[in-house]
């Protein structure tokens, strides 16, 4: 498949429109999102924890693309509401969910919800998002109407499926100390882990609502794996080389074991003995894994070009994903939120 131009991808500069949808439609989401959020009892275990990830805000990227591609379509705002809501409170589960099984410590800048609140009301906290998630999705019957919500509802479980695949790969590699992952491993587990959540899932439903059904959104994986992808990779490299805007905690990937790009990619090009020492390493437990270890396999990721390769990757990535957009949006009316979608594509590379 065509993959366009990856350096111009990579070099262009996200038009202002981007940011100022990203808070116009995020602002709008978390206000609908709010009315959805329980109170009473027991709030202090477990309604006053479901609210603390959304309140902690985030990109609200999943969110916007959701309306943004839905008003592309023909849509309008409110009728993409209910599917937006419901993205974001799953992404907030998942969320939940992802750090206790990594065992990270930070999210958004702050102590993630085990650590503040220990594991098993962090977990409960993360089933009953997963489960407040369908309320938004039922909501669109009476929105949208039956059809188009049973659309929604089997496109969200798929999406649920391919996640939770995603997840149990990249957890299992961990788990068996996996040395020997391809590209395409990797970027398979990112299509089922990240893509169906972050950008597909948003793309086929907003694409759903706005055209009534009357659009083949099979092109919508194809743009979402691209987008998702490079958007994954780039919150891989910032996890090694971001500032103190990043909100997670720096090099948290190493200490987790995680088989990103970067990883994957020093393991093929290292030496015998320095493959021997690195797969001793993450064959600790994360809490085992010292400081001098983290810098030791991120000193030998700077010796294999980890970065630049990872980096040329996700520009590539970009570009196809420019490709497929042109080829899906081109017969579309000009719009704010058509070029907010194609914003986006540099966008990934410019957050922090």
């Amino acid at each position: 498949m065509p993959v366009g131009k990856p350096a111009a991808a990579g070099t262009a500069k996200t038009p202002a429109l981007v940011p100022e949808i990203l808070e116009e439609y995020g602002r709008i989401t978390q206000a609908a999102l709010q009315g959805y959020l329980p109170s009473g009892s027991p709030r202090e275990h477990l309604y006053d924890l479901l609210a603390e990830y959304p309140a902690r805000g985030g990109k609200m990227m999943r969110s916007s693309l959701c309306i943004a591609t839905a008003r592309a379509f023909g849509a309008r705002l409110d009728d993409a509401l209910c599917s937006a809501v419901a993205i974001e409170l799953l992404h907030n589960a998942m969320l939940i969910h992802d750090d206790i099984q990594d065992g990270s410590e930070e999210r958004r800048g702050r102590p993630t919800l085990h650590r503040l609140h220990g594991m098993p009301l962090a977990l409960n906290a993360g089933d009953t998002l997963c489960l407040l998630g369908m309320r938004p999705l039922m909501d669109n019957v009476h929105r949208l109407g039956p059809s188009l919500a049973l659309g929604i509802l089997e496109d969200t479980e798929r999406m649920a499926w391919e996640s939770a695949e995603g997840q149990a790969m990249e957890l299992g590699w961990r788990r068996d100390n996996r040395s020997d992952l391809s590209d395409g491993d990797y970027l398979t587990m990112v299509l089922k882990k990240t893509c169906w959540l972050a950008t597909i899932l948003p793309s086929r439903v907003g694409a759903l609502i706005g055209s009534r059904n009357r659009v083949d959104r099979d092109p919508l994986i194809r743009f979402g794996f691209f987008l998702g992808a490079a958007f994954q990779i780039q919150d891989d490299l910032l996890n090694l080389v971001a500032d103190d805007r990043y909100g997670k905690e720096l090099n948290g990937d190493i200490r987790e074991g995680k088989r990103t790009l970067m990883l994957n990619r020093t393991y093929r090009e290292s030496s015998a003995p320095e493959r021997r020492r690195l797969s001793e390493i993450l064959s600790l437990p994360r809490e085992q894994r010292s400081a001098e270890d983290v810098a030791w396999i991120r000193g030998l990721m700077d010796r294999c070009q980890a970065v630049e390769y990872a980096r040329g990757i996700a520009h590539g990535l970009a570009g196809a994903a420019l490709y497929e957009y042109e080829g899906i949006y081109a017969r579309l009316p000009d719009s704010r939120d058509k070029d907010f979608i194609r914003g986006l594509i540099t966008w990934v590379f410019e957050r922090t």
